[in-house]
């Protein structure tokens, strides 16, 4: 019987783990997004020239 629990422990913290990853590669492909149209659609300064859309 332990032997069973810890077999179905093992799957759901490997699907648990699974699932993580997957919202991970998501969040990470529309941050990727974002800062894609960031970069795209920066404005430009009084000079004519693009300024950075970024602060540090």
């Amino acid at each position: 019987m332990a032997v069973l629990l810890l077999v179905l422990l093992l799957t759901l913290l490997l699907f648990g783990l699974g699932f993580a990853v997957k919202v991970l590669w998501w969040v990470a492909v529309i941050m990727f997004v974002l800062w894609l149209i960031g970069f795209i659609a920066r404005t430009t300064d009084a000079a004519g020239s693009r300024s950075r859309w970024y602060r540090w």
